[in-house]
């Protein structure tokens, strides 16, 4: 059985995630107690069910030290298994529960809704470790979607590569391993003619190719990075977010997860997000 177990802050999208599964023909349920999760995977996986996805609730201390086992007997049993985290920076958690009008599952009238949200995420700070994470502090439901169902078609053995760009002046993606400022590098947008356009236009590209400190740091990362994937492939992660900034996060930074992206396909399974260019 292909199971994906969905976790994270309440109001960073776990309701999207489970829809997109469900469309896609995932037998789900949600909100599912931690305590439930064994008899559940057990009752389908029975019942011949391939493809599940549970939505699962893990704020108890119990659940989060029961977790790792749960996971592990999942594996030994032989469902291919995967633990998806969604998070949100603060204000953007606020900013959703005010446009719901949605009271947070930790209120009880003692808590401001700040204080609910750092307490949630305080609880859930121990699952970092063990699941695949996506910030969606910054993404739309149709970009969140489209994440999703690139999950899901990656397949769960040996480590994915996810080159994201993105702009500084935004904040930087909660999710990423790895970041990198190119901001030091010369910038399309000054000039009138590309400042319309993207790292992925030719314009763009011939501008930033043309500069020998562009190739010169684009080569620099890409051996650091190729240095230092098997490290990370030995410690057992199922992704590593390679995040490039500029200022904008339309031009250098799309251009450098672009060209990343490209040399290392073939070696690694790979993924390419620019969080800015919402087309």
């Amino acid at each position: 059985m292909q199971l994906i177990l969905i976790t994270g802050l309440s109001g960073s999208g776990k309701s999207v995630a489970l829809n997109v599964l469900e469309d896609a023909g995932y037998y789900y349920v949600d909100n599912l107690p931690a305590r439930l999760l064994p008899q559940t995977v057990g009752h389908l996986a029975g019942a011949g069910h391939p493809r599940v996805a549970l939505s699962v609730e893990l704020r108890s201390p119990e659940a989060l030290t029961e977790l790792p086992r749960q996971l592990a007997d999942f594996r030994a049993g032989g469902h291919d298994v995967r633990l998806l985290f969604l998070e949100a920076k603060t204000d953007t958690l606020i900013k959703r529960f005010s446009e719901t009008r949605r009271r947070h599952p930790l209120s009880d009238g003692g808590l401001t809704l700040t204080e609910c949200i750092e307490r949630e995420r305080g609880l859930l700070a121990g699952l970092a470790d063990l699941a695949d994470r996506v910030d969606t502090s910054d993404l739309g439901p149709n970009t969140l979607r489209n994440w999703i169902k690139d999950f899901v078609g990656v397949p769960a053995t040996g480590l994915t590569l996810l080159f994201e760009s993105f702009g500084f002046k935004h904040g930087v993606p909660l999710d990423a391993d790895l970041v990198f400022d190119v901001r030091c590098l010369p910038n399309p947008n000054y000039d009138p003619r590309l400042q319309p356009l993207t790292g992925r236009d030719r314009a763009v590209i011939e501008f930033l190719e043309s500069d020998a400190q562009t190739r010169k740091m684009l080569e620099d990362i890409r051996r650091f990075v190729a240095d230092w994937l098997p490290a990370f492939d030995r410690d057992n992660r199922s992704y590593l977010t390679v995040a490039i900034g500029c200022t904008g996060g339309r031009h250098r930074s799309v251009y450098f997860a672009e060209r990343l992206a490209a040399a290392f396909r073939g070696r690694s399974q790979v993924l390419v997000r620019h969080r800015e260019i919402k087309a």
